[in-house]
C-alpha cells in the first residue's frame, strides 16, 4: 500500500520579501508536489521554483521543474520526481512594494 502526507508549512502568511520554505526531510517519498494557494498579491509576480538538497544544507534549483509564475490570486503546482532526499520552495517577489499572503503545502507520496 502506498503512504501519503500533506505538510502544511505556509498558513495564511504574508511576504514582502524573497523567502524559501523550512527544508523538508522526504527521503521516503517517491514523488512529491507543491500546491500554493495565493491569496493577495501586490506588486507584478510571485516566481516559484522548487529546490532539492542531499543534505537539507546546500541547496540547487531542481532543474526538471518550470519555474511557475503567479500574478493573481490563485492556485498554483509544482511536480517534483526523482528529488533526492530535501525539499524546500524559493519564492521571488517583483514590483514596487510586493505583497503576497500564500498557503503552502507539499503533498508526499511512496
Amino acid at each position: 500500500m502506498r503512504h501519503a502526507l500533506t505538510a502544511v508549512l505556509e498558513r495564511n502568511t504574508t511576504f514582502t520579501k524573497d523567502f524559501v520554505t523550512e527544508p523538508y526531510e522526504a527521503g521516503w517519498a517517491a514523488e512529491a508536489r507543491w500546491f500554493v494557494r495565493t491569496l493577495e498579491l501586490e506588486g507584478q509576480e510571485l516566481r516559484l521554483t522548487a529546490q532539492i538538497s542531499p543534505d537539507g544544507l546546500h541547496w540547487c534549483d531542481d532543474d526538471e521543474i518550470t519555474e511557475q509564475i503567479v500574478k493573481e490570486p490563485g492556485l498554483v503546482s509544482l511536480r517534483v520526481r526523482e528529488f533526492g532526499h530535501w525539499l524546500r520552495l524559493r519564492a521571488t517577489l517583483a514590483g514596487g512594494d510586493p505583497r503576497a499572503k500564500v498557503l503552502i503545502y507539499l503533498a508526499l507520496k511512496s
